[in-house]
C-alpha cells in the first residue's frame, strides 16, 4: 500500500476541492492518505512569498476560479464571509483531534473544511469555532503546547521536504502541488513510465536565466 501525504491548510479553497475529489481520484488504488494540516501563512513567510489572496487581481481571479471549479466538479463551495482569515484555531483543532504521534482522520478534516467552505459564514468566528470544537470533541486541548508543537513541526517538516504551497501531495520523494496535479498524481501511482524518465529530474537542473532584485 502506498502512503500519500496530503499537506493542506483550511484557508485554501483548492485544498477543500482537492479533498472532496480525492475519493474519486484514488478509487481502485491501494493507497492510504495521511492528512497533515500546516500553516500556509508560515510557509509563505519562510519562503518570502505572497499568497494569491494578497495580490490584487489575482485575489479576485482566485475566488472566481474556485467557484467555477466547484460548479464544474459538482462540489459545493461557498466563499466564507471574509478571506483570508486566521486559520490557526482550525489547524490546531485538527491536530488536537488526533492522539499524540498520530495525524487527524478524514472525518475531522472534512468537518473543518466544510466549516470554512460551505454556508458562506465567518470561518474564524469564535462561537462557530467553539461549537465545532464541542462537536469534534478533540482528544487533546487545542491550546496545549503539545498541539501547537505538532502544527509547528508539521509545517517545518513540510518546508524541509520542499513543500511550497497547498494542497500538496507527497508520494515517496515526489511532490505534486495543486488541485490540477491530481491527474499527475494518479498517473504516478499507476506506474506511468514517464516518472522514471529524465524529465522529472531535468526540471530541477534547468539553469536560471535572470533573477529579479
Amino acid at each position: 500500500m502506498t502512503t500519500i501525504d496530503f499537506y493542506f491548510d483550511p484557508i485554501s479553497p483548492y485544498a477543500a476541492l482537492a479533498f472532496e475529489r480525492l475519493p474519486e481520484a484514488l478509487a481502485g488504488r491501494s493507497v492510504a492518505v495521511r492528512y497533515l494540516p500546516v500553516l500556509f501563512g508560515a510557509m509563505l513567510k519562510s519562503l518570502q512569498h505572497k499568497g494569491p489572496a494578497e495580490i490584487p487581481g489575482k485575489r479576485d481571479w482566485t475566488y472566481r476560479q474556485v467557484q467555477w471549479l466547484g460548479h464544474r466538479l459538482g462540489v459545493p463551495l461557498d466563499l466564507p464571509a471574509a478571506h483570508p482569515f486566521n486559520p490557526l484555531g482550525l489547524t490546531r483543532l485538527l491536530w488536537a483531534t488526533a492522539p499524540a504521534g498520530q495525524t487527524p482522520g478524514r472525518y475531522a478534516v472534512e468537518r473543518v473544511l466544510r466549516h470554512v467552505w460551505r454556508g458562506g459564514l465567518d470561518a474564524a468566528d469564535p462561537a462557530r469555532l467553539a461549537a465545532l470544537t464541542a462537536d469534534l470533541a478533540p482528544m487533546r486541548d487545542p491550546a496545549s503546547d503539545e498541539v501547537k508543537a505538532d502544527l509547528r513541526d508539521a509545517t517545518d517538516a513540510a518546508l524541509a521536504r520542499g513543500v511550497f504551497g497547498v494542497p500538496t501531495f507527497g508520494v515517496g520523494d515526489k511532490l505534486f502541488w495543486g488541485l490540477d496535479a491530481l491527474d499527475m498524481l494518479t498517473a504516478c501511482l499507476d506506474g506511468d513510465a514517464w516518472f522514471d524518465g529524465p524529465a522529472w529530474e531535468a526540471a530541477a537542473s534547468l539553469p536560471v536565466g535572470i533573477r529579479r532584485n
